[in-house]
């Protein structure tokens, strides 16, 4: 049964067996979302004992994994359905960014400078500002002042982030224990960054 796709090419069904339920993850090879970094991320959460999907199967040059099912409960059903839940989901996923911050992130990943944030939030003046007016503008002065602003206000230590952290993307897993009551979606796109930037998100 489709589960669900996203902005990416990626997409998610859900295959049901006599054992159990898994998720199939199909991200097409060439196409942005690389599966082993996937695995990658995956695995460095495990090692903190963050719920990420485990990985039941792999072939990652077809783009296919074969991932733990999480569940049903995304923390935006759950807060929509009982609003009183929003202080216990939101409070369990900033106990996660809490932990996830105290430990070294694994090496290799991306360290975005402000010059490239202040080009990914240029996007806004690519597609937003044309869709209302349909004519394009220089970004070079936005993305200078922004580049300035962030250097000097939020270029410090780094953390580990995961960029895609809101409610759509975590799932309330209540039989497990602390920060491992949280399950965790989309992270493959992980870099280094600024620790309120998942905040932010959230």
């Amino acid at each position: 049964a489709f589960l669900a796709g996203d902005a990416s090419d990626r997409s998610y069904d859900r295959l049901t067996r006599a054992t159990g339920t898994a998720v199939l993850m199909d991200a097409p090879p060439g196409k942005g979302d690389d599966p082993a970094s996937f695995i990658r991320i995956a695995e460095h959460l495990h090692s903190l004992g963050l719920s990420a999907p485990r990985i039941v199967a792999k072939d990652v040059t077809a783009g296919f994994l074969l991932l733990e099912d999480l569940g049903d409960g995304i923390f935006a059903r759950l807060v929509a359905a009982d609003p009183e839940t929003e202080p216990l989901l939101y409070t369990a996923a900033t106990d996660v960014l809490l932990h996830l911050h105290r430990h070294p992130a694994p090496q290799g990943l991306d360290d975005l400078r402000p010059q490239d944030w202040a080009d990914a939030a240029a996007f806004a003046l690519d597609w937003y500002r044309f869709a209302i007016t349909g004519d394009h503008v220089d970004k070079t002065a936005f993305v200078a002042t922004l580049t300035e602003v962030l250097q000097s206000h939020a270029n410090g230590a780094r953390v580990m982030i995961l960029r895609d952290y809101h409610a759509e993307n975590l799932l309330w897993l209540p039989e497990r224990n602390g920060v491992g009551r949280v399950g965790l979606l989309d992270f493959q796109l992980a870099q280094m960054g600024q620790r309120g930037y998942d905040l932010v998100s959230l």
